[in-house]
């Protein structure tokens, strides 16, 4: 009896500890309730950025991004053509775009970055996307990606 519960344990502990996904240390999600004052105020940030990526399907009018929003990479990938293109792909697919809605943050303990993951809801039922914002330590965005939502961090 004493060599299973030991081993329950193990197998608990070992379940807990951060995992690495795609050569990256990842932590574990983190709710809004469980969210540090920094983070929330980062989590609003993220979600306004993201929501002004997304309001282009809607609009086809992007403001692009300053220097003190995103990184350099973010701004020199985020062309106004680029967005519209997007934007209109989405807005022919899956309607006009309604809100994020926010599920978690998910630290990455790599290049000390929080990973913001918002459900994009479109005016079709059909549409599953994910939005996914990368804040850097300097509440810079340093990735913004879309894709196919899947309820696990992936």
């Amino acid at each position: 009896m004493k060599k299973i519960f030991i081993l329950i344990c193990i197998l608990a502990l070992y379940s807990c500890k951060t995992k690495k996904a795609d050569g990256k240390l990842i932590g574990k999600s983190v709710s809004v309730n469980e969210m540090t004052s920094e983070e929330a105020i980062q989590k609003n940030k993220a979600y306004e950025l993201g929501k002004r990526v997304l309001m282009t399907c809607n609009t086809s009018k992007f403001k692009p991004f300053s220097k003190s929003e995103a990184t350099d990479k973010v701004i020199a990938n985020s062309t106004e053509k680029k967005v519209k293109e997007i934007g209109a792909k989405y807005s022919l697919k899956y309607g006009n775009f309604k809100d994020l809605d926010f599920i978690e943050m998910v630290p990455n303990k790599t290049d000390n970055t929080n990973i913001y993951r918002f459900k994009a809801l479109f005016d079709y039922a059909k549409a599953n996307k994910e939005l996914r914002v990368t804040m850097n330590s300097e509440n810079k965005i340093s990735a913004v990606t879309t894709k196919d939502w899947n309820d696990d961090f992936q």
